[in-house]
């Protein structure tokens, strides 16, 4: 026996050296690896070669591996293995950890990781039914030395992961297993604190020793070890052994903050125990951590944190202390709002302060960390009022106005931030993305703070804004390109200027919604936007801060009337910006902006003070009348934004011929071009479209583009009649609307019908549009698409930036925001035809909220809609055929009264969805083939580094979403912030116990499953309903779990529920019960996903088993079901009064009869089986007779499960 043992491990020798060795060739590695497994797999004499090769004298490489064959016997073989072999295998395991390790400081950590591995295999097997002695056995090993003592700690670390964190075995086992760590718990955390205590008093006494480093560092591996076993264990023991023993771990913990080697392990461990939730009254205790003692220890670990330098183990320190922080002060805010009897502590001030530290050290990662505790403190009903918080609020804002200013780029080095940021972030985008987010955190925290103290926040603001306009620009080493002398993004001025210009809006907005009228400083208010008019600037990055910061004190102006005409002048003037006047080269993306940013602050001034600025409307629409007399000196968007102005400001009219007249006018010279006979037949044919277009034409320079100005005179129409459409509007008061001539009558529920005044020019446009809607759908058309010529061949591709979105990637950091946008003849075209796609749709989407009656009653309006906007479908691509969804049909079906739903929305929605099911099961077949075929050779290589699959797979997913959004929005009714709530604390509840099924979000029931009158109208159609029902349940194994999780919780049990009392056929109900046990099978894996399905398939077969006796086959299909259980579960369902059964137990049943059909995740479809056998039962089982058929027949199950399976030997 032992010549063949030595002989074995002499060939296992030499395989692992070629496994390991890098000159060995491909196939000798792959042949040393292949005789090692199946070594593994069949030797019988695997154990005694595996303790051959674990000897010490042996390699780290080999011992290695000698215990990962040891380890295989215990997972695979254990159950095969007779019980002296069992025995045997055990005591030379914990013989081999108490003489067969090397001293704690020479032993590799993969050596101590594999061996605290195997003890806990055998654990998980055996104890405690088998091994009562286990947690003695552990003790007596700790007083055989530091090596033992951290293993020990490995093991207990290792199990409680195992069995409470990744909860990696069957349910029986696992519950045995912490229920008996539970019951020994309290011995448990003594002999941890007792481990810690000894081996860091030993430490501290010998660290200051020279001769006795070694020893120290010993000690101190061991406290190591033992804090993070206890980390293991903070997280989920009962509340009461982290305070027990008047809080003994919270106080050796703030101990250790001070020791540099175990700082970092105990703040981590003291991290989790201030983060437990649980019962209020079992929290109260962690209010320990305000006294005296602790926080002074807290306090002084935090005090190097300015001065120290950046060490990266020390810079964790210092998150983990701030989260520690942080946590507290979440406990302190629970604890104070409710009925516990707590009482704000006395050292509050010394904790704001403390905190307010880490909001000002240079880290901006941890300055973010301390943002959501600061705003539950400014919004907490009690500690809000205290005198302290008051005192450290207006500090916290002076922090702020720093904090907003964006420096920290961890390429540069222009700041204290850059360095703490290189070790926090990738790059300077991956910074930039995380400095957006957090400056909106710290807007949120800012609006708090300013509700507290709303009078100092506005006078700090003002200083910061007289100081800007007073301070000469610093345009910094980095300049711009258009010109000299202007800023950067990155320039000193501009960051301060955008920073505070933020903090501005952030405190004005919140000033004027909670500071009474007679108490707003109007005088101070109307003094800086005077300063702000009176700033004069060329540079479009400080003139786009300013003209925000018009906009925020834009307010006051109610109160100060006659400063109306210099604000709209000062807008005016920006509408027109340009850097470098006359210039032929494309204006910059900063100029460009400035102008946007200019005429949106018009539309939104227009929009919320309509009456104010109603005495302006003549001058405001001479100046608009003088700007657009020159075509070429705005762009058709800033044309259309400044007649939205017009109209939102005419909607005050309040007179309905008056109102009618002057969109009459605005409208005429957009309604005799549109209406001319040339635009008619260009917009009728798509060889005259793409010519007028030019796209039909090659084009040599980026100048050179004669057609240009035709695009431009197609879009300005578009745009404007979306303008209209969008803003004209009745006024909103009945009695107004009535007296303004408006109301037209009243429908048959008695409401008004009212009518829009644009509704008559609208009407005469429409014709026009539905014929340029037609003919973009037909320029998809493969004759269409050959007339394009060579430099517009992409021309209906995608644009760049819409295939970023749909593949979230990151937009590019704007460093070329400076830089002339030169845009290629093609990116041109794409803009057009893309832009004008959308508005189409975006009038039609709009038409029905606007016109009302006078849409809905346009003649044979169903039967324009579909030879306009849905014809030739087939060839419009995805990313063209979703926005229509979106912006149309979802709002023509959210627009549309009642009585038009047999004429207009069944004519348009029944085919509509089932072309739109048979393209998405067809484009769903050729993924799921590409899936399976994904290892083939044959694929063609790719022109760009961008997978073009990737993007045609997203697309149709995203595309798949709008669908079911659709068929959703046209049958369910969602009921608001009620169905939102009960979501969210579904969602919590999955959270809290995810094995409990009866937790997660379910199929709806009772509160989402009313149907609405058009799903009631659309459903009496019989293709129709067969259609709805046959995409939702085919949805359920399309590769989208986003799809799969909504139609299971929202629509498909709804909608099944509608047809069940009528003529089902048998073969319908089997296929819909079968396409849920398909999306077990694809989605499963996922939790969400699974208990969703299994409440929507256990709904399906409770309710129908009776009638239809083929779901009984549909059962007997599914992978490893137990018949016997399944007799008894049909048994049940087939006679409901018989007995009674808890609904949650009926459902755990069932969960495990269809378990089989459940799919598993790809890394886990091609791993070996570990089995666990089930030990004697720790529980008493008192139940009536039925229940204990039921759990036997169940542990029969399961014994079946886990037999051996001699192929695995």
């Amino acid at each position: 026996m032992s010549e063949q043992v030595n002989a074995l491990c002499d060939q296992l020798i030499k395989a692992v050296n070629v496994m390991m060795d890098t000159e060995s060739s491909q196939r000798y590695r792959l042949e040393a690896l292949k005789f090692c497994e199946e070594f593994k797999e069949k030797c019988p004499i695997c154990v005694p070669c595996g303790f051959k090769l674990a000897e010490k004298t042996q390699p780290p490489i080999i011992r290695h591996f000698g215990l990962q064959i040891l380890e295989h016997c215990v997972k695979f073989r254990w159950n095969n293995m007779p019980q002296r072999e069992k025995v045997n295998l055990k005591n030379n395991v914990m013989g081999l950890i108490s003489n067969g390790i090397r001293p704690i400081l020479e032993e590799e950590s993969h050596i101590k990781d594999v061996l605290s591995r195997i003890v806990v295999e055998m654990i998980k097997r055996e104890w405690p039914q088998h091994w009562p002695d286990m947690l003695k056995e552990l003790d007596s090993l700790t007083k055989q030395g530091e090596a033992q003592t951290e293993l020990v700690m490995f093991i207990l670390l290792r199990l409680a992961e195992d069995v409470v964190t990744f909860q990696t075995l069957p349910t029986q086992r696992r519950r045995d297993i912490q229920q008996t760590l539970t019951q020994n718990m309290e011995n448990i955390f003594n002999f941890l604190l007792n481990i810690l205590q000894q081996n860091v008093n030993k430490y501290r006494k010998m660290k200051t020793d020279p001769t006795q480093e070694i020893k120290a560092k010993a000690y101190c591996r061991v406290g190591v070890a033992a804090l993070n076993t206890l980390a293991g264990y903070i997280d989920w023991v009962a509340l009461v052994h982290i305070t027990n023993d008047n809080c003994r771990l919270l106080e050796m913990l703030c101990l250790l903050l001070s020791e540099a080697e175990l700082q970092l392990e105990a703040v981590e461990c003291l991290l989790i125990a201030v983060s437990r939730k649980g019962k209020l009254e079992d929290r109260k205790p962690l209010m320990i951590l305000f006294g005296d003692v602790a926080m002074h220890y807290i306090l002084s670990a935090a005090q190097p944190a300015d001065g120290a330098g950046l060490t990266e183990r020390h810079y964790i320190f210092l998150k983990r202390l701030c989260q520690v922080l942080s946590a507290l002060g979440s406990q302190l805010c629970a604890l104070l709002a409710s009925d516990v009897d707590v009482e704000t502590p006395a050292n509050l001030g010394k904790y704001l302060e403390a905190f307010l530290a880490f909001t000002t050290h240079p880290s901006q990662f941890l300055r973010s960390s301390t943002q959501v505790t600061w705003g539950s403190l400014f919004r907490h009903e009690v500690l809000s009022k205290d005198p302290m918080t008051m005192a450290i609020t207006s500090k916290y804002v002076r922090a702020s106005m720093t904090n907003l200013v964006k420096v920290g780029f961890p390429s540069k080095t222009d700041s204290p931030s850059c360095e703490y940021s290189r070790a926090d972030f990738d790059g300077d985008e991956d910074f930039n993305a995380f400095f957006n987010s957090f400056r909106a955190q710290q807007g949120e925290v800012v609006r708090n703070a300013c509700k507290l103290i709303p009078l100092e926040t506005f006078q700090m603001a003002g200083e910061w804004l007289q100081y800007q306009l007073n301070t000469p620009i610093d345009i910094g080493p980095t300049t711009s390109k258009t010109a000299e002398g202007l800023c950067c993004i990155f320039s000193p001025s501009y960051v301060q200027w955008e920073a505070m210009t933020f903090f501005t809006e952030s405190v004005v907005s919140q000033l004027i919604k909670f500071v009474d009228k007679e108490k707003l400083p109007v005088d101070q208010g109307m003094e800086l936007l005077q300063a702000v008019l009176n700033y004069e600037t060329r540079d479009p990055l400080i003139l786009s801060c300013v003209l925000t910061n018009v906009s925020t004190l834009f307010p006051f102006v109610n109160f100060r009337p006659e400063f109306l005409p210099q604000v709209l002048s000062k807008l005016f003037s920006s509408v027109t910006f340009e850097v470098i006047e006359e210039s032929k080269a494309p204006r910059t993306r900063a100029v460009k902006n400035v102008r946007r940013h200019a005429c949106s602050s018009i539309i939104k001034m227009c929009r919320d003070y309509p009456q104010l600025i109603l005495p302006c409307f003549e001058m405001l629409y001479s100046h608009v009348k003088r700007l657009f007399s020159n075509e070429l000196l705005l762009t058709q968007m800033e044309k259309c934004a400044l007649m939205e102005a017009l109209v939102l400001i005419s909607n005050q009219f309040k007179n309905y011929e008056k109102q009618k007249a002057f969109l009459e006018e605005l409208m005429a010279p957009v309604s005799s071009r549109w209406l001319s006979e040339e635009m008619t037949q260009v917009l009728l044919d798509p060889t005259l479209f793409l010519s007028f277009v030019g796209a039909d034409v090659k084009v040599s320079g980026i100048i050179d583009d004669p057609t240009g100005i035709n695009r431009s005179r197609i879009s300005f129409c578009v745009y404007t009649i979306l303008g209209v459409v969008k803003r004209a509007r009745w006024p909103s008061d009945l009695e107004e609307a009535k007296a303004g001539g408006f109301v037209d009558g009243y429908a048959p529920n008695g409401n008004p019908i009212y009518r829009n005044p644009c509704a008559e020019q609208v009407r005469k446009l429409l014709h026009n549009l539905l014929a340029v809607i037609r003919t973009q759908n037909n320029l998809f058309l493969p004759e269409n698409l050959a007339k394009l010529s060579e430099t517009f061949t992409k021309a209906f591709d995608m644009m760049d930036v819409e295939k970023n979105a749909i593949l979230g990637l990151p937009q590019p950091l704007l460093d070329l925001y400076d830089a002339p946008v030169y845009k290629t003849a093609l990116e041109r075209m794409q803009g057009f035809f893309c832009t004008l796609y959308d508005n189409c749709f975006h009038i039609l989407g709009n038409a029905g909220q606007s016109l009302q009656q006078d849409f809905y009653t346009i003649d044979g309006l169903a039967g324009q809609l579909i030879t306009s906007a849905f014809i030739n479908l087939a060839n419009v691509p995805d990313y063209r055929l979703r926005p229509m969804l979106r912006v149309f049909v979802k709002q023509l079906v959210l627009s549309c009264p009642p009585e038009y739903y047999n004429t207009l929305m069944c004519p348009i929605l029944g085919p509509l969805f089932a072309y739109l099911l048979q393209r998405l099961t067809q484009k769903w077949q050729v993924i799921n083939q590409r899936s399976c075929l994904c290892n083939s050779e044959d694929e063609p290589p790719e022109d760009n580094p961008m997978s073009q699959e990737m993007l045609d797979e997203q697309l149709v997913r995203l595309l798949t979403r709008e669908v079911m959004d659709l068929l959703s929005v046209c049958c369910i009714v969602k009921r608001g912030s009620e169905a939102a709530g009960a979501k969210e604390g579904e969602l919590e509840e999955e959270d809290m116990m995810a094995t409990d099924a009866s937790q997660a979000p379910q199929p709806a029931t009772n509160t989402l499953d009313e149907l609405t009158e058009l799903g009631k109208c659309l459903l009496k159609n019989e293709d129709i309903c067969t259609t709805f029902l046959t995409t939702a349940y085919s949805s359920l194994s399309w590769k989208d779990t986003i799809t799969c999780q909504r139609m299971t919780t929202q629509v498909c049990w709804p909608l099944l529920k509608q047809v069940i009392s009528g003529s089902l056929l048998a073969d319908a109900v089997t296929w819909f019960y079968g396409a849920v046990l398909r999306g077990l099978q694809m989605h499963g894996q996922h939790e969400g996903c699974n208990t969703a399905l299994i409440q929507l398939a256990f709904f399906i077969y409770e309710t129908l088993r009776p009638r239809f006796p083929e779901l009984r086959t549909v059962m007997e299909q599914v992978p490893q079901i137990q018949m016997d259980c399944l007799d008894q579960f049909d048994l049940k369902v087939l006679n409901p009064g018989q007995q009674k059964t808890a609904d949650k137990k009926r459902k755990d049943i069932f969960k495990r009869l269809i378990s089989g059909t459940v799919g598993k995740p790809l890394g886990q479809q091609f791993k070996k089986e570990v089995h666990i056998k089930n030990l004697p039962s720790l529980f008493k089982k008192n139940k009536s007779e039925p229940t204990v058929e039921t759990l036997d027949s169940n542990s029969a199950g399961l014994a079946t499960l886990f037999s051996p399976n001699p192929d695995d030997i």
